[in-house]
């Protein structure tokens, strides 16, 4: 078994980032072999998700959330922070992933990649890694 912390340094207000390979490394320092590895945001105002990197795809992904989730709706929690798009969008989105792990490496199909999504930034962002 093992657990990490990822690192992420976003640098602007909306964006997403691959970090697939930085999830197969921490499964691959734990020697697991067979399990499943969790990947859980440690922001209320972050997402995991698992889909294809494609930019274009990924654009998609960031103006469908902007026309679900608009910035400066009215929202009640704007009065304090200004940032309530970003929480009900990771709502939306979920803060977590879970992947079988064979062979000592995340299983994951041909286009499928594991992307962080910044919904607040730029900031420094932490990610836990549990592979059991």
């Amino acid at each position: 078994m093992g657990d990490r912390v990822i690192e992420v340094e976003t640098k602007r207000p909306v964006e997403i980032l691959d970090i697939t390979n930085l999830v197969q490394n921490a499964v691959a320092v734990s020697k697991v072999d067979s399990g499943i590895v969790l990947v859980y945001a440690l922001h209320t105002t972050t997402a995991l998700v698992v889909n294809e990197a494609e930019p274009d795809l990924l654009q998609d992904l960031i103006d469908a959330m902007a026309k679900i989730v608009p910035t400066g709706a009215g929202y009640r929690h704007d009065r304090s922070d200004g940032n309530a798009h970003a929480h009900l969008q990771a709502a939306l989105l979920g803060n977590s992933v879970v992947l079988p792990v064979e062979g000592g490496r995340p299983v994951l199909g041909t286009w499928q990649k594991v992307l962080f999504l910044e919904l607040d930034g730029p900031r420094h962002r932490r990610v836990y890694v549990k592979v059991m």
